[in-house]
């Protein structure tokens, strides 16, 4: 009999090189997949992880596999790596360079999982195609989602960087999801506000029925024409990196068997407690409930 997963991301694996505004630079393993799928685990989902990286580095598998989360590892020659400059105290304000990539992920590659949720956990252009995403659609789950910093963060050939561009393919990108993660960013480029509401809203028109989008303030959610808005309630930003990530999975997962408004809520009490220490989201579902009664109820 076949295993059965709530949540499935799917994604590179790669290292981070964080060097923080006035800080050292800092190594360690990561990627919106390491985040996303630490998250579900620790609240107690069953959850898969597709990852392309180099098999010589799959050791890096192993905090998600010590979490009961298995790993389903796509060979490639190289294992992502991503350099995240931080140029001021403004954490939103950063330059990323993907030095090395695994390469795009052809669907022969993913496993036919038996899983509710399926998650398309990228940090850039080199890892999903329309191909991909519409023969995962065909699967029939009962949830596709993409973070669209999967397509709008555009790398050089030349210097590597992540610029940021719109996607001529947003709309059939939108229309394909039941849920889209972006964050403000990412919103604006798309839809040309940065009013979280009324981008979600110009999303929304494109066919996708639940949109959430962060930014530092807090996350925002529109869902079958309502919007929904979580305050985050962090006391500092040094594990800002992979703050939606975290958003997006603490979300989903809380999704699967709670509504909007306090999905939104527990996502918003997560995230404020990671942010407050740099790498994976690794606290204990208990202080999140604690977060959520003292600052989010």
């Amino acid at each position: 009999m076949s295993k059965k997963y709530d949540i499935t991301f799917v994604g590179h694996m790669c290292y981070d090189e964080i060097v923080p505004f006035g800080g050292k630079a800092q190594v360690a393993p990561g990627s919106a997949v390491l985040c996303g799928a630490m998250v579900a685990a620790r609240v107690g989902k069953k959850v898969a992880v597709v990852a392309k990286m180099s098999p010589k580095d799959e050791h890096i598998l192993q905090p998600m596999k010590d979490l009961g989360i298995d790993c389903y590892l796509i060979p490639s020659e190289e294992t992502s790596y991503n350099r995240v400059v931080h140029f001021s105290a403004n954490v939103d304000e950063r330059e990323m360079t993907l030095i090395k990539s695994a390469g795009i992920i052809d669907i022969k590659d993913v496993p036919e999982l038996d899983s509710t949720c399926v998650h398309l956990a990228g940090i850039s252009d080199t890892e999903f195609d329309m191909s991909l995403m519409q023969s995962l659609k065909e699967r029939n789950y009962q949830s596709l989602s993409v973070d669209m910093q999967s397509f709008v963060r555009h790398v050089d050939p030349v210097t590597k960087n992540h610029e940021f561009i719109d996607v001529a393919d947003k709309k059939e990108i939108a229309a394909m999801m039941d849920k889209l993660k972006l964050d403000i960013v990412e919103a604006k480029l798309l839809t040309g506000t940065d009013d979280l509401e009324k981008a979600a809203i110009i999303i929304e028109s494109w066919g996708c029925p639940e949109v959430l989008i962060t930014k530092s303030e807090g996350v925002l959610a529109r869902v079958n024409g309502k919007t929904y808005f979580e305050k985050f309630s962090n006391s500092n930003v040094s594990g800002r990196t992979g703050r939606g990530d975290t958003t997006f999975a603490a979300y989903m997962s809380h999704r699967l068997d709670h509504d909007v408004a306090e999905s939104l809520k527990f996502a918003a009490a997560l995230v404020s407690i990671k942010m407050e220490t740099p790498g994976p989201f690794n606290d204990t579902l208990e202080n999140v409930y604690k977060r959520l009664k003292e600052k989010h109820s």
